[in-house]
């Protein structure tokens, strides 16, 4: 049994896991914090950021996944607590702190995420009040609350849940996440939670996360920024009862297609919610010389400004595309590639292949379209999910 959907007003949690989102006065309007929080002490998961300025609940989280389990996480948003020195990891640690107080637990088993700005200490006071408060709202039922407290510039919130059945039992697994802008991963990038409550064996676990991680956070791009706190945080509380999964397990294949088709559908609403963003555009390179080779080349093209306002502009600009290959670090004939705007022939050879330019701008003009790229050099393929950029981008990155 299989089912699978992105949530909207409501957000189902796996049984034993309770949330909360609060207005703790960090943002000047809109929710700002957020808890998660398990009944049992749950198995952790987690990949971070490879970014070589890490914020300070970064560089917590990298101790607490060490442990064999965790039971809370607690975060903030409208302030990022990166570059703020010893003071920001205390900080950090204040936050851990107060929250395990609460739960009767150790700090150490308490995940700390923040996301917003750089460079500005925590209103400490106010993040205290707000785990005060988060504690009063905490229920099974407030998923969503969770949600909207995680969001900075996004527009919508994000979130998937996916029921299925291992012997018997019946399994959930939930993801929330936020995502707009500075979105460039090598590891993943913005904040996302994973919440299961399926049994499952700790190294297994944090293999498939960060694979289905590389499949699908690790494949997108808004900006080319990679931000100071990417987090991705999967805890697994087994309190449906099954025997623990893993990878020699029978039903490891379906809990595995499932968390990577639930961090796959949440990589994608960060790309269509990107900053400014009316347009997703998929980009897949074939024919490289290697499989790293390809993914510079569709990166080149996913990156680039010009590209991203052309695609703004309905212009099928095919030279900007052709441009940003030569520039990337694969290798590249130019008169051996092919491109292809959806099934329409832009290139062939490295020159024209006589589609007429009103067949390509309606291409472009759809909501979402693919670049195929075939450089026929070798049997490296890759593919990358970005956005255009509109004057919008500008405009919410200038305030």
């Amino acid at each position: 049994m299989f089912n699978h959907k992105q949530t909207k007003n409501r957000l189902p949690l796996p049984q034993g896991f309770s949330a909360a989102g609060i207005s703790a006065g960090i943002k000047k309007k809109n929710s700002d914090m957020a808890l998660i929080v398990s009944e049992t002490p749950a198995v952790s998961a987690a990949v971070f950021t490879t970014n070589q300025i890490k914020a300070a609940p970064v560089k917590w989280d990298l101790r607490v996944v060490k442990h064999d389990c965790a039971q809370a996480i607690v975060m903030n948003s409208g302030n990022a607590n990166a570059c703020t020195g010893v003071q920001g990891m205390t900080d950090t640690e204040v936050m851990a702190a107060l929250t395990a107080g609460k739960l009767g637990i150790q700090p150490l088993n308490v995940f700390v995420c923040s996301t917003g700005t750089i460079g500005k200490p925590l209103p400490m006071e106010k993040i205290s009040a707000g785990i005060e408060k988060l504690f009063e709202h905490l229920s099974p039922e407030n998923g969503m609350d969770a949600a909207e407290a995680m969001m900075t510039t996004d527009r919508v919130s994000k979130t998937v849940t996916a029921e299925i059945e291992i012997k018997g039992k019946p399994v959930r697994i939930t993801g929330l996440a936020k995502g707009s802008g500075m979105i460039e991963p090598n590891m993943a990038t913005m904040l996302a939670f994973i919440l299961t409550d399926a049994a499952v064996e700790k190294h297994g676990l944090q293999c498939l996360l960060r694979v289905a991680a590389d499949s699908s956070f690790n494949r997108i791009t808004v900006d080319g920024d990679r931000s100071t706190n990417d987090s991705v945080i999967c805890l697994a509380n087994g309190m449906a009862g099954n025997d623990v999964l893993s990878r020699d397990s029978q039903d490891w294949t379906l809990f595995r297609h499932t968390l990577e088709k639930i961090l796959f559908d949440l990589a994608m609403m960060i790309v269509k919610d990107g900053e400014g963003a009316t347009r997703v555009i998929t980009i897949k390179v074939r024919g490289a010389a290697s499989h790293g080779e390809a993914d510079e080349a569709a990166r080149a093209i996913a990156n680039s400004m010009l590209n991203k306002t052309a695609w703004a502009g309905n212009c099928p600009n095919w030279g900007r595309i052709m441009d940003a290959i030569g520039y990337s670090y694969a290798q590249v004939q130019e008169d051996k590639v092919d491109i292809d705007y959806d099934d329409l022939p832009a290139v062939r050879g490295g020159t024209a292949a006589g589609t007429s330019e009103e067949e390509l701008i309606q291409a472009v003009s759809k909501e979402a379209f693919v670049i195929h790229i075939n450089l026929n050099l070798g049997r490296g393929e890759a593919i990358v999910y970005t956005c255009n950029c509109t004057e919008d981008y500008v405009r919410i990155n200038a305030e």
